[in-house]
């Protein structure tokens, strides 16, 4: 077969199989399509599956990130620290409930916010930083012992951005790892279920914690901010009928929340793909060593990060780090060279203090950490459902893109 007619590789997909198509419509055949039992079961299994006290889905893990800096009360004075290198949502999370960001530089080869890029950052944030979000990029965790160590000091909260690491483990040190989302280091973690990820419901995310507030603040804000708990009515003359007892339809806010509810469809989706989870994360695992070992004589021109030893990763993203100069290539011809042969392949991520927005807040900000990451970074395709050999195709084909003989 040659490769304009082997199948299109896209960088990542979800997998989706004939047991999750009967969970969604056995769903869709019932009485309950949203705020019905199959979003408690999710809910209850992920928390199960993490190790946390509680779970709280949402619409997506953007949603996720808005909850929790409302749930601690995050605001106009604050400040919060983000690394340069993730999505948009987690720096625009803090702007969208009124607290400036600063920026914490990476490691140059992993992505990854340091207890030096904290420290860093926290030397630029004047004493007003309240939360600390590092990011646990492609699936490969931060040194969270490390970090919360250092955030204790300075009276930080930590929140975990676990968008890309469901399903991973961390252990410092001759610990034995647990689950990312136990929230062992951290207040809280937050979790993605977009198409791409480990596990897929179209959209959705989640919060893990282990603190009972922050659960009913999560769980409050997610739905508008409306409390029907009788104890916590304010007005006494509508909440309750003449003989004591709490009116049946009667709600109230006191603080205005967000309609970020995920549905059952979603649910649904979500527990048949959480039951997959180990069997996705070691897929996911063997692909990647398989690169690993696949990349070694494209080196070093191209390699991949070192595997790390603190944690094992349930993969999100392949990125490999490709020295463009040297190849004689620019990014742009290299995926251009992958898609002709038929691999997608995507940049991850811009780093988030140059986006214009950004820039015009916090000036022009010198993050060498992350610009070098960025310069170099390439997402090869990463899924459950690929083939043995397609490792190889890929490999082969960013040989070509890259001019290596």
């Amino acid at each position: 077969m040659s490769e304009r007619t082997q199948r299109f590789l896209p960088y990542g997909r979800q997998e989706i199989d004939e047991d999750d198509i009967a969970a969604v419509a056995e769903v869709l055949r019932g009485d309950w399509l949203t705020t019905g039992p199959a979003v408690d079961a999710f809910e209850a299994a992920l928390a199960a599956r993490t190790q946390a006290k509680a779970a709280v889905v949402c619409a997506s893990a953007t949603a996720g990130l808005h909850l929790a800096m409302m749930a601690l009360g995050l605001g106009p004075g604050d400040r919060a620290i983000v690394p340069a290198i993730t999505f948009l949502a987690t720096a625009n999370a803090a702007r969208y409930v009124g607290a400036e960001v600063i920026f914490a530089d990476v490691d140059p080869d992993t992505a990854l916010l340091t207890p030096a890029t904290l420290e860093a950052a926290l030397a630029r944030a004047e004493g007003k930083a309240k939360v600390v979000l590092p990011v646990h990029f492609g699936g490969r965790t931060v040194d969270l012992a490390g970090l919360a160590a250092l955030a204790g000091r300075h009276g930080l909260a930590v929140v975990e951005d676990a968008a890309h690491a469901i399903g991973t483990t961390y252990g410092p040190g001759n610990q034995a790892r647990s689950s990312i989302g136990d929230c062992r280091y951290s207040r809280m973690a937050v979790f993605s279920f977009h198409a791409v990820k480990t596990i897929a419901m179209g959209e959705g995310g989640a919060v893990t914690t282990n603190d009972p507030l922050l659960k009913e603040r999560l769980t409050r804000f997610r739905s508008h901010g409306i409390r029907r708990e009788p104890a916590a009515f304010e007005n006494r003359d509508l909440g309750f009928d003449a003989d004591g007892r709490p009116n049946p339809w009667y709600h109230e806010m006191a603080e205005p929340g967000f309609h970020y509810r995920a549905t059952d469809i979603q649910c649904a989706l979500g527990l048949s793909q959480l039951k997959k989870l180990d069997r996705f994360a070691e897929r996911r695992r063997w692909l990647v060593e398989r690169y690993r070992q696949l990349l070694a004589p494209l080196s070093p021109i191209v390699r991949l990060a070192p595997a790390p030893m603190d944690c094992q990763p349930a993969w999100h993203l392949c990125s490999v780090l490709i020295d463009f100069a040297a190849a004689g290539r620019t990014r742009a011809q290299v995926m251009a060279g992958l898609r002709e042969r038929g691999i997608g392949s995507q940049v991850h991520y811009i780093p988030v203090h140059l986006q214009p927005y950004y820039r015009r807040r916090c000036g022009d900000l010198s993050l060498p950490g992350a610009e070098s990451y960025y310069a170099r970074c390439l997402s090869l395709p990463l899924f459950p459902g690929m083939a043995d050999g397609d490792v190889e195709r890929v490999v082969a084909a960013l040989a070509a893109a890259i001019g290596h003989r």
